[in-house]
C-alpha cells in the first residue's frame, strides 16, 4: 500500500449532531463514507487539502498540545469517511458529541488500517498518570456505560519514528482495557466545556508512557483491530491531545 505524508495547519470540520437531516450518514455507513473519487486506493488518501488544511482555518498553535501532522496513513477495506477532509480533520482539539452520540469529525481507518501522528516540536513526556489521550467517536448505547459502541484500535508510541512499542490491546469484550476507541468524547461537545488535556474530564482513552517503559515519545500510531470489526466498524480517529509535554520551539 502507498503512504502519504502531510505537514499542514489544523482545520475543523463542523460535526453533525443529533437533529441532522434523515439523509445524513455516518463513519460506518458505506454510502456516505466515500471521499471524492471513491474509497482510498492502495492506502492513499483522496482529496486532502494542502496548506491551511480542510476549510482553510487558521494554523494551530504548534505548542498547544495536539497532533500537528499526519506522518503516514494506510487505509484498510471499508475506509472512506472523512478522507476528503484529511489531514485537518484529525489535527488540533477533539470535537466530541457526548456520551450517547458519536461525532462525525473523524476519519475512518478501515479494517486493519493504520495512522501515524506527529507532534512537531512537542515531546510527549512521562508525568504522573496518563500522558496523552486518543479520541475516537465511541458512545454508550442507550446511555449504558456497560454497553460501549466500540471500534477498537491498538496504540503504539515511538521516540524516533522507527522503534515502536504497543500498549496491550487484547480484549474482545468490554471492558476493553488498554485499547483506544471505547470511551465517549466529552471535550468539544455541546454539553461539556471540558479541558481536552484533562483525562479526568475530557473523555476518550488515556495512555501512560510508563506502562510501556518510555520516558518520552514523539509519535503515536493507531492500528485498527481487524479481529474486532464485528463489534461495530473500524477505528475512527478524531484527535490526540497531550497531557504531559514539552515544546522545544
Amino acid at each position: 500500500m502507498h503512504s502519504i505524508r502531510w505537514v499542514v495547519a489544523v482545520s475543523f470540520l463542523v460535526a453533525c449532531v443529533p437533529g441532522c437531516s434523515d439523509d445524513t450518514v455516518g463513519p460506518d455507513d458505506d454510502a456516505g463514507g466515500e471521499a471524492e473519487g471513491g474509497h482510498a486506493e492502495g492506502g492513499q488518501a483522496q482529496g486532502g487539502d494542502s496548506e491551511g488544511g480542510a476549510g482553510g482555518q487558521a494554523p494551530v498553535d504548534p505548542c498547544a498540545g495536539f497532533a500537528t501532522e499526519v506522518v503516514d496513513v494506510q487505509y484498510g477495506p471499508d475506509a472512506g469517511f472523512g478522507q476528503r477532509d484529511m489531514p485537518g480533520i484529525v489535527l488540533g482539539p477533539p470535537h466530541g458529541a457526548g456520551e450517547t452520540t458519536g461525532s462525525f469529525d473523524v476519519v475512518a481507518l478501515g479494517n486493519g488500517g493504520t495512522i501515524t501522528m506527529g507532534f512537531g516540536d512537542q515531546v510527549i513526556s512521562d508525568g504522573e498518570g496518563p500522558d496523552f489521550i486518543v479520541f475516537e467517536n465511541a458512545f454508550y448505547a442507550g446511555g449504558d456505560p456497560d454497553s460501549p459502541f466500540a471500534e477498537l484500535g491498538t496504540v503504539e508510541v515511538s521516540a524516533d519514528g522507527e522503534s515502536w512499542v504497543a500498549f496491550a490491546c487484547k480484549a474482545t469484550e468490554a471492558p476493553y482495557g488498554s485499547c483506544a476507541g471505547w470511551h465517549p468524547v466529552l471535550a468539544g461537545s455541546e454539553e461539556s466545556d471540558a479541558d481536552p488535556h484533562d483525562p479526568a474530564a475530557a473523555g476518550g482513552d488515556a495512555f501512560d508512557l510508563a506502562d510501556v517503559g518510555l520516558t518520552e515519545a514523539r509519535f503515536v500510531r493507531i492500528v485498527d483491530r481487524p479481529d474486532t470489526t464485528g463489534l461495530a466498524g473500524s477505528f475512527d480517529l478524531d484527535a490526540i491531545a497531550l497531557v504531559h509535554w514539552t515544546c522545544t520551539r
